[in-house]
């Protein structure tokens, strides 16, 4: 699988920018990547070195629209240790919000 495909999007959310502050980056992952790809993804792609993988598989929950009765899809997330003093760019810029 080649790295941009393992690597989806970021997780953008209050929690992921709390983790981000501590050096660890959470991302949406293709479903069948293990921590070994997903480690040489974020290192061949964001060139960091990364110190730990986490992975978890987020399940659907139920929805209601109506009569129509669903659920969301199910997806596998990410969070990843980067070595300290090492950052992702994408995470960046959105500090100054949270002084303010």
């Amino acid at each position: 699988m080649d790295a941009s495909q393992v690597i989806i999007r970021p997780v953008v959310s209050e929690k992921s920018y709390v983790l981000a502050a501590a050096d660890k980056y959470t991302f949406r992952v293709h479903p069948n990547a293990h921590k070994t790809q997903i480690r040489q993804a974020i290192e061949s792609l964001f060139e960091v070195n990364v110190v730990e993988v986490r992975t978890m598989s987020v399940k659907s929950k139920p929805k209601r629209r109506g009569q129509s009765i669903g659920r969301t899809r199910a997806w596998k997330k990410a969070i990843v240790q980067v070595a300290p003093g090492q950052s992702i760019p994408i995470f960046q810029g959105l500090e100054g919000l949270e002084e303010s």
